[in-house]
């Protein structure tokens, strides 16, 4: 019998053995490379960890590791052999799996491995080792399998390095949680001196390169520099990571074939779409396969939850719609929006990943179903002259001023002029024709299927930079489930774009103004902790009391939750 039918016929008799064999070819498939590791001589090379370690995409048996390796030398550009050990105690004197690997040029000098052979449900630590370096050892924690008691997950959004410090990550670095999710706009791709700039000179953080990022080059560089922060990297070594891309980690606005902030004179818009998700795929601990631009994936924790990340940015989504093509003379053109936003051909998803989603959704059995994706998906309609207020003042009114309108046609109707019961008389639309308001069938299809299947819904989102917890309603009603969706860390929210209104009066006023809406803040930076029972979802609103300034305190500034069956936000 040849001998590698013998190892596997010996394998599959003896699990043990199977693991045994395994390990044992990968060893012989990896030893011409172990020379490369130096540790003396004259090819000896010293090497350096640049930018900490990072898990990230935790299935039951295994994780994907992450670090950034290079040599010493910065003109020496010869690839590098690292060895990556994974632990069940802090002393790795317990290995469970090890291996080594090879960071080059071509992916930046970043290494994933995928480290496989993991028990479910453990926590692990974890890291690299090289020519005598040791990398910073992280920790990371498979998903569980069978009947699960709960889960814990910090939820992050908007992390623009020069608009502030990482605070958020570093409290969450500190607590105990099974997994973060962070929903995109990891970076930002402005200029020095761009979007939400303003204290960045003297913070320390004006951002690197000096110029809009356009090439691979230039995206590399950037994540280099927001991965060189200290609260970032503390996260990325406390806890697992799952990761999908918005909108600035390509350029502003972006869909699936061009961007708001996308000029005809920075090239190619495939091809600046294409470097950047190269960079994404290169810095984040994600798994990635052959199709760098599908990156909708299911997590479960057993019998528990099932995460279902989505991309709503450019993988189906058409181009946003302009409410400056719907103002003539006359007025708003309510009838002409209303049928443009009301296509039924308008996709956000697009039809091969709605399929996706509807199949996962109807195979999966756990208690909750929780989409985590980048933009609103509940209805957030606003009376049309609020919105034109703030998008260019003088064009509308204040939202101070409308309360005081409601107000005074429930006191005294008789005493409105005509210019003010024509400015009541005027319809609410949705106030961001970038979220799931601007693909109404779109949400509708996704919100019918959940509500058919009779599921537990939980949407989380991001990208708006504050918070909010939303019921979700089909149109004729039906309550479908509940959105959650974090707040920035550090991009600014409704307190710089609306500088005259207090952030108190104007959550309550939005609150009583949008049906659906039961709460929100508006003003601060943070993040959402979600913990998961079978008897409830519940999102902590975790604020931190400035961005700005190096020492600052954190603390839950609303909670609320949903009960399994209810379909509704309610006080936790």
């Amino acid at each position: 019998m040849p001998l590698h039918n013998l190892l596997r016929d010996t394998a599959l008799a003896d699990p043990s053995r199977r693991r045994f064999v395994e390990r044992g070819a990968a060893v012989l498939a990896l030893a011409p490379l172990a020379g490369c590791l130096g540790g003396g001589g004259d090819d000896a090379r010293n090497v350096i960890f640049t930018h900490g370690v990072a898990s990230g995409d935790p299935l039951s048996d295994r994780v994907i590791l992450w670090t950034r390796v290079r040599p010493q030398d910065a003109a020496d550009n010869q690839p590098v052999i690292v060895r990556w050990e994974v632990s069940a105690d802090a002393s790795f004197a317990q290995l469970v799996s090890s291996g080594l690997v090879q960071a080059s040029s071509e992916t930046d000098f970043t290494v994933k491995v995928d480290a496989t052979g993991l028990a479910p449900g453990q926590r692990y630590h974890y890291r690299f080792v090289g020519d005598g370096q040791t990398s910073t050892v992280g920790r990371t924690k498979t998903l569980p399998l069978g009947t699960v008691a709960q889960a814990r997950l910090a939820v992050f959004s908007c992390s623009n390095y020069p608009a502030g410090y990482f605070h958020g990550y570093a409290e969450a670095a500190k607590r105990d949680l099974d997994a973060v999710l962070h929903l995109g706009d990891y970076l930002y791709e402005y200029a020095p001196g761009g979007y939400a700039s303003a204290q960045a000179e003297r913070m320390g953080r004006v951002v690197q390169p000096a110029r809009e990022i356009v090439s691979l080059d230039d995206y590399r560089r950037r994540y280099a520099q927001y991965r060189t922060d200290a609260d970032l990297q503390a996260l990325h070594a406390a806890h697992p990571m799952i990761a999908v891309w918005d909108d600035h980690e390509i350029t502003n606005d972006a869909w699936r074939n061009g961007a708001e902030n996308h000029q005809p004179n920075e090239g190619d818009y495939a091809v600046r779409k294409a470097a950047a998700l190269q960079a994404w795929h290169e810095w984040l601990p994600v798994r990635t396969g052959s199709a760098r631009d599908q990156t909708w994936r299911r997590f479960d924790w057993g019998s528990l939850l099932s995460l279902h990340m989505l991309d709503t940015r450019i993988a189906g989504r058409d181009e946003q719609l302009d409410y400056a093509n719907y103002i003539t003379p006359a007025g708003f053109n309510a009838a002409g929006f209303t049928a443009a936003v009301s296509n039924p051909a308008r996709q956000l998803l697009g039809s091969t990943q709605q399929a996706w989603l509807q199949q996962q959704l109807n195979v999966s059995g756990a208690t909750w179903q929780v989409l985590g994706q980048q933009v609103l998906m509940g209805r957030m309609n606003i009376p049309a002259p609020i919105l034109f207020e703030a998008n260019q003042p003088g064009t509308g009114v204040t939202v101070s001023a409308y309360a005081a309108l409601v107000g005074k046609a429930q006191a005294q109707p008789a005493s409105l002029t005509a210019q003010e019961r024509a400015i009541l008389a005027q319809p609410a639309i949705p106030y961001n024709l970038d979220a799931w308001d601007g693909y109404a069938v779109a949400r509708e299809t996704v919100l019918t299927t959940a509500a058919q299947l009779n599921k537990n819904l939980v949407v989380l989102a991001g990208d708006t930079h504050n918070a909010w917890a939303n019921d979700l309603r089909l149109l004729n009603g039906t309550a479908v489930g509940v959105e959650f969706a974090t707040p920035s860390v550090t991009s600014p929210g409704f307190e710089e774009y609306l500088p005259n209104e207090n952030p108190a009066f104007l959550a309550g006023s939005l609150a009583q103004l949008i049906d659906p809406l039961v709460w929100c803040d508006t003003a601060r930076r943070g993040f959402l902790q979600l913990t998961v029972t079978p008897a409830a979802c519940r999102a902590d609103f975790v604020f931190v009391s400035n961005v700005f300034e190096r020492n600052y305190t954190a603390t839950t500034g609303s909670s609320w939750q949903v009960l399994a069956g209810q379909k509704r936000v309610v006080a936790a």
